[in-house]
Formats: structure tokens, sequence, C-alpha cells
């Protein structure tokens, strides 16, 4: 499941295709990380203002009456997704796939059809996990999304999901990801918490 690691390549901004190329565009560790910008003329990393930013980081949060782990489960392990997905945009998931460290990459088949490979990015067993999600064989092109655990007790968990798109090279995902509204990532808590709380 997790692909052999290797050594991040050195960009310059001759690597980049005219259209992501900027004055002051940054490098980050992974080439997944590596931005271009939204618009030709500003430099997503640099030039976006903050308000700019935060609009593109969407947030819902509940508390659900669950343990940790029990609720992390249906997150980690791919094949529990659909059925708490709020966006009604994922089938199926192959058998195997439980995410246990960052560098993982687990399929899911689409609504559309397609194959997607999810790259996972953060993760702490029972407290953490995102990915970048892309196309089979293809590089991620910037999207996230994470949840994140909080334990309130014994057996109750805060419970936060974001979706955060500031990082998003591809223009034609761009209308799709501002129709992933805080809405949507609602509806996928209060499905998962309907999993965790009566199975």
């Amino acid at each position: 499941m997790r692909r052999p690691g290797a050594a991040a390549p050195a960009f310059s901004n001759a690597d980049m295709p005219p259209f992501a190329r900027c004055k002051d565009w940054q490098v980050y560790e992974t080439p997944q990380l590596c931005v271009a910008p939204l618009t030709l003329d500003k430099c997503l990393n640099k030039d976006m203002t903050k308000h700019e930013q935060d609009a593109r980081v969407v947030r819902a949060d509940r508390e659900i009456a669950a343990p940790a782990g029990q609720i992390f489960e249906l997150i980690a392990e791919p094949v529990q997704q659909p059925r708490w997905d709020g966006n009604d945009n994922l089938v199926e998931a192959p058998e195997g796939q439980r995410v246990r460290a960052v560098g993982d990459v687990f399929t899911m088949k689409t609504t559309k059809g397609k194959v997607r490979e999810n790259h996972v990015v953060e993760f702490e067993e029972g407290r953490l996990i995102a990915w970048r999600p892309a196309g089979l064989d293809e590089e991620p092109p910037g999207h996230l999304w994470r949840w994140e655990l909080e334990p309130v007790g014994p057996s109750r968990t805060r419970v936060i999901h974001t979706y955060d798109w500031t990082q998003l090279t591809d223009e034609k995902r761009v209308p799709r990801a501002r129709a992933t509204t805080r809405d949507r990532l609602q509806d996928s808590l209060d499905r998962l918490a309907a999993l965790a709380e009566h199975g």
C-alpha cells in the first residue's frame, strides 16, 4: 500500500510551466506542495490575502458520543468512508487499505466511475489523518481533506473536519472546490456520528 520513499526533486522556476511561474513562488519539501498561483498575476502562497486564504479553508466540527478510537477506525478504514461521505461522491474502496502512516496511498471509486488515489500526508493514530486526492497515477493537484479528533471524555469526542484548497493548482477544479461548503462537511460529520453512536 505504501509507495517506496524517494527524495524530493530539486525545483527551480524554470521547472514550472509558464502559467505556473511568478517572481516569488515558494518551494516546499514535497512535489505535491510546490504550488502554482490560481491566477496568472498572483503567487498563491505569497500574495494571496489572509481573507482569500481563509475562504479556501472550510471547517465543521461537532461532538460525537463515542470514543476517539472507534470514530477514527471509521475514517482510517477506507472501506467505511462511503457510509459517511456527505458529498455523496464515494462508491467503494478495496479491502485491506487501513491507513497506518504518512506516505500510505489508498484508492477509492467515485460515483463518476473514476478511481481516485488518496495520498496520506498527516497521521497520528487515533487523533489525526489527512490526505490529498489525485487521479490514478497522477500528482495530487493540492487540495486536502483533514480529520482531527479530540477526546473530551472517556466516551465523547470532538471531531473537526477540514477541506483546504489553498494550494489547489488545477483551475478546472475550482468551481467544485467552491461548492464544497461547510454544510457538506457537516453532513459527513452527522453521518459519521450516526455510525459511531448507533452502528
